[in-house]
């Protein structure tokens, strides 16, 4: 039987071409994926018309999930982390709660899955990176200090023209690049900027846990499917039950 482990359905902002390619990276033997994309027009991964976007995908989601639930997932991860940020913390949390009810499957935000990483990482500080505009990243800080967390260093990455052109070496710059002393973790959110290459150099070079959007859907997804096989390789939080 296919996913005889676990199937684990992610929804995908329709011009990101990093998810697939980083869950499949990540996924034990007898655990299967499955994407659909989400809705939404205009140039993806472009920070111009970033926040219509966010708003078209949140708008479809309804049917998105639907579509999705046929192949019967064990949980479902919505791949996109801005846009629980767009949200902000009520709605989101209401909007899930819709969205289980309708389709009868447990569903995730990319954000949600984050949330738990850094509380199982017993973290309270961190540094926080991202490929996007300031006024998202912004929104991304308060989003993150909503659910208890204090953001004691942050940053954008400089001179993004699109997310899905940047590299896993300029995640790795930005990560060095927002370090400081009084952060105790590095969170670099947005699931379209690779980052699972520098992970594990990132904690080596730093001394301390690094965790992106990507490490921490697969972390949660499959721990919430009943997966605990450690993950070698991408940091600390894939080796945690």
């Amino acid at each position: 039987m296919i996913g005889w482990r676990a199937r684990l359905g992610f929804l995908v902002p329709p011009g990101n071409p990093t998810v697939e390619t980083e869950m499949i990276e990540l996924a034990p033997q007898g655990v299967s994926l499955h994407f659909h994309r989400m809705m939404a027009r205009g140039i993806g991964g472009a920070l111009d018309g970033q926040r219509e976007r966010n708003q078209m995908m949140i708008d479809h989601l309804p049917d998105s999930i639907e579509l999705l639930a046929m192949v019967n997932p064990s949980i479902i991860v919505i791949a996109h982390t801005a846009t629980s940020y767009h949200l902000g913390r009520e709605r989101e949390t209401a909007l899930l709660a819709q969205l289980q009810e309708a389709s009868g499957v447990r569903i995730v935000t990319a954000f949600g899955a984050v949330s738990q990483a850094l509380r199982r990482l017993e973290v309270k500080r961190l540094a926080l990176g991202a490929p996007y505009s300031r006024e998202v990243t912004l929104e991304g800080k308060a989003h993150l200090e909503s659910h208890g967390f204090e953001v004691v260093n942050f940053a954008n990455l400089p001179g993004v023209t699109n997310i899905y052109d940047e590299t896993a070496e300029r995640a790795y710059g930005l990560a060095r690049n927002i370090d400081c002393e009084a952060a105790q973790a590095i969170f670099l959110t947005g699931t379209g900027m690779p980052t699972l290459p520098v992970l594990e150099a990132l904690e080596h070079d730093l001394g301390k846990p690094v965790i992106s959007s990507a490490s921490a859907m697969m972390w949660h997804a499959l721990r919430s499917a009943g997966v605990r096989q450690p993950i070698p390789g991408y940091g600390r939080l894939l080796t945690l039950e």
